[in-house]
């Protein structure tokens, strides 16, 4: 019932910055938090960061703090990840991540209800 698509991956040097997009359709956008997760090769999917439904408050993990910023335009059906001063270690497929309702931490996998394909960032040294 819910479709989210990112896009915005892509090939990028060290120190150099994308921009993450994740449309979504076909739910209630604005009621919802969503996320950002990334997974590199033979690695758990880890969180990135997460956003509330208005967009007051937002969550980072430890290591993008700094250098990532989320943001969402309701008006849009859109969320963003804007990745600035890549490193290596940031290479992963990227996932957009929807929650309808609030169960359990905003960090964890099992919170969220609906997932993107994903799209490849990698950062070259």
């Amino acid at each position: 019932q819910v479709q989210l698509v990112e896009s915005g991956g892509g090939l990028v040097q060290a120190g150099g910055s994308l921009r993450l997009s994740c449309a979504a359709s076909g739910g209630a956008f604005t009621s919802y938090s969503m996320g950002w997760f990334r997974q590199a090769p033979e690695k758990e999917r880890e969180f990135v960061a997460a956003i509330s439904w208005s967009g007051s408050s937002v969550y980072y993990v430890d290591s993008v703090k700094g250098r990532y910023t989320i943001s969402r335009d309701n008006a849009k059906n859109t969320v963003y990840l804007q990745m600035n001063s890549l490193k290596p270690e940031d290479t992963a497929v990227y996932y957009c991540a929807a929650m309808v309702k609030r169960l359990y931490s905003y960090s964890q996998r099992r919170s969220y209800d609906y997932w993107g394909q994903g799209t490849q960032v990698t950062v070259s040294s």
